[in-house]
């Protein structure tokens, strides 16, 4: 395989987005393990080649997790380790020089990661994402389009920040925790919660 080839590990919607942006960023996508033979990956128009289910996975040089289940991911990830994971970024996102990316992170079209700020491996920084200086977004994150993170905010491993949601500078989001689309997180979330609203508020459990 090319040492700028690159597999898909899942192939559902999200694997399409990073497979366009790989290909965008000048990459060669080798094809898709994922359980289903017909997934969205491997289907026209852009299909790539389904190449075995996800338990068939070798080892290989050049993979990114492309599952959009957080824990799903998080229990693939495991097995897998730490060999070959690679990060993709879509050449219209904007990366500050002095930020720090892990492998295996996405970071897609027009999403904007600023000075300072810290991603960790297999985070995933959707389309149109902002994360301005000094955050932290830990592992195996998932900041969907259109969020917002002011100056020095924090997210934890693990949470999944909703379409078009808000979290203002300073704020620390725990790991585990969901936070709502369109939500605007005001003070610190406590690990594993579930916030929603304007501002955000945590539901019962």
């Amino acid at each position: 395989m090319r040492s700028d080839s690159l597999i898909l590990i899942g192939g559902g919607g999200h694997a399409v987005v990073v497979a366009e942006s790989a290909l965008a960023a000048g990459l060669t996508v080798a094809g898709v393990y994922d359980d289903d033979p017909r997934c969205a990956a491997a289907r026209p128009p852009g299909a790539v080649p389904h190449l075995g289910p996800l338990g068939a996975f070798p080892a290989a040089p050049a993979w990114i997790m492309c599952l959009g289940d957080l824990a799903a991911r998080a229990a693939l990830l495991e097995r897998l380790g730490n060999t070959g994971p690679a990060t993709v970024a879509h050449p219209s996102a904007v990366l500050a020089p002095s930020a720090s990316v892990g492998p295996g992170v996405f970071i897609g079209p027009r999403a904007v990661v600023h000075s300072r700020a810290q991603i960790a491996p297999h985070a995933i920084i959707n389309t149109g994402a902002i994360v301005e200086h000094d955050c932290r977004i830990g592992a195996n994150a998932h900041l969907a389009p259109g969020s917002v993170l002011g100056g020095a905010a924090c997210v934890g491993a693990g949470t999944l920040v909703g379409l078009g949601a808000v979290i203002l500078p300073g704020v620390r989001v725990g790991s585990g925790c969901v936070v709502g689309a369109g939500s605007v997180v005001r003070e610190d979330v406590p690990d594993g919660a579930r916030v929603v609203g304007v501002p955000a508020r945590a539901l019962a459990r």
